[in-house]
């Protein structure tokens, strides 16, 4: 298999995460890119019409995308504890719980593409304000709704949430996520000290 990847990407961790989670990761070639939402890399798009990572290239040559198909994907082979439960409430709760990480990390991209890709005379601070606010609000479900769940389960929704939290770190170091959530802190902690996390370290 070959992955199209960037290193900073929290999408791209997901997946790695996910790969070594399950023992699968030397399976996979890592492909360097240069995905941006404005100038777009024509070789992922050779596989991904959007041009985005990550993108994955199977054995027999089927291009997979995005992270969450990925993740199921990578979850049908090999033989280690799945991470996405093949039936019932443990199923739906893991794939809800990705679909909120999603969307955190999906806005926490938009508010820093509103200061490093758009011109400085065209930004729009409400816009970016919008943005943070769902980040918090995410987070508060994680630490409230979510807590119990990811304190004792290792699933695609925890894997998710710990990449989320984690790209919080990497690019707003300054949004305070831990105030007031004390418990939530504390998982992440932990999950950050797993070795899939420290093997996936963003760099950028």
């Amino acid at each position: 298999m070959k992955l199209f990847f960037s290193p900073a990407s929290p999408f791209v961790r997901k997946v790695m995460v996910c790969a070594i989670e399950r023992g699968i990761d030397g399976q996979i070639e890592k492909l360097a890119s240069a995905a941006h939402p404005i100038n777009q890399d024509a070789a992922i798009k050779a596989h991904n019409p959007t041009g985005k990572v990550p993108t994955l290239v199977a054995d027999d040559g089927m291009a997979i995308y995005d992270s969450r198909v990925i993740c199921e994907y990578l979850d049908s082979i090999g033989n280690a504890p799945k991470l996405v439960p093949d039936s019932g409430p443990a199923r739906w709760s893991a794939l809800v719980l990705q679909s909120a990480a999603d969307e955190l990390l999906d806005a926490a991209l938009l508010a820093r593409y509103e200061t490093v890709a758009r011109p400085e005379s065209l930004r729009w601070n409400d816009w970016t304000k919008g943005q943070i606010t769902k980040i918090h609000t995410t987070v508060s479900t994680f630490s409230g709704q979510w807590i119990e769940h990811l304190e004792t389960r290792l699933d695609l929704g925890t894997v998710a949430a710990g990449c989320a939290l984690a790209y919080l770190d990497f690019r707003f170091p300054d949004i305070g996520w831990r105030n007031g959530n004390d418990r939530l802190a504390a998982w992440y902690a932990g999950f950050a000290e797993r070795a899939s996390m420290k093997q996936t370290v963003p760099v950028g």
